[in-house]
């Protein structure tokens, strides 16, 4: 069984369609984890109502992404979870997507594996995994690399987003949990795929695993629309903001070794900042 942790807060009508994508799914030997944190536009009893199934457990609006994933984590694996999948409320799965992660599981039961990720208005794929090369200050998107032919199966990658992120139980009995003291929001999940991956675990995006995303309603994406010198500041500094410095920071001397971590804060601080200017 798969253990599904979904964090939210508010806009339920995301949630809904999330869940009802999952309802659909070809392989339904899985549990669905929400975590609530302090929404008030009714998430709850929409849970209650029409999916009974879901466990949902509460924050108090104070957890962010990484202290919700991580309550839904422990809940899992206190009822004996050997695979915890992350997902956020803004996606919708294709029909195959858990059947396809799985098929990948058995040849590879100790990797972790993300998904594929579509653009939910195009249905063409948009993110496939990166590698980051810090001695080159340099991250390659492995989808731009690849041609029509070879968008299949498993490709390695450094570092995946948390958005159907299946973790097999070894890593979080070896690594931990995601380091919500580091990184409360952003960041978490990028720093935990490199931890796994030091401590031994193959990390791979699976291109047979498809995802369809929003683009258009993450916050960073937001925050750059009619800009400001407010919209700046949070874009640096804000809990949310899509290019916190001290999040990036805490990156970069948490994972970059040691000879190349001058030269990649900065080059990280010039692109965060004049990165929101002229985009």
């Amino acid at each position: 069984m798969i253990y599904i942790v979904i964090p939210v807060f508010n806009r339920k009508h995301f949630t809904k369609e999330c869940l009802i994508s999952l309802q659909k799914q070809t392989y339904q030997n899985y549990k669905v984890i929400v975590v609530d944190d302090g929404s008030t536009d009714g998430t709850a009893d929409m849970l209650r109502e029409e999916f009974p199934e879901v466990d949902i457990l509460f924050g108090d609006g104070n957890l962010f992404w990484t202290a919700s994933v991580n309550m839904g984590i422990k809940h899992a694996l206190q009822h004996g979870a050997e695979y915890v999948m992350t997902l956020n409320n803004d996606v919708e799965t294709a029909p195959d997507m858990l059947e396809q992660t799985m098929r990948w599981a058995n040849e590879k039961p100790n990797a972790v594996i993300g998904a594929l990720e579509m653009d939910a208005a195009t249905r063409e794929p948009i993110y496939g995994g990166e590698i980051i090369d810090f001695k080159l200050n340099q991250v390659r998107h492995v989808l731009h690399e690849l041609p029509k032919e070879q968008q299949h199966g498993l490709h390695a990658v450094s570092q995946l987003p948390g958005r159907g992120l299946l973790i097999p139980r070894a890593v979080f009995e070896k690594i931990g949990l995601f380091d919500q003291e580091r990184f409360p929001h952003y960041v978490a999940d990028y720093d935990f795929t490199h931890t796994a991956l030091r401590h031994g675990f193959e990390l791979y995006c699976n291109y047979d695993a498809k995802l369809y995303t929003y683009p258009e309603e993450s916050g960073e994406r937001q925050n750059r629309q009619a800009k400001s010198l407010k919209k700046f500041y949070n874009h640096l500094f804000s809990i949310k903001g899509g290019g916190n410095l001290r999040d990036f920071t805490r990156f970069t001397l948490k994972n970059c070794p040691p000879p190349y971590v001058p030269y990649y804060l900065v080059n990280g601080y010039a692109r965060r900042i004049l990165g929101y200017i002229v985009k």
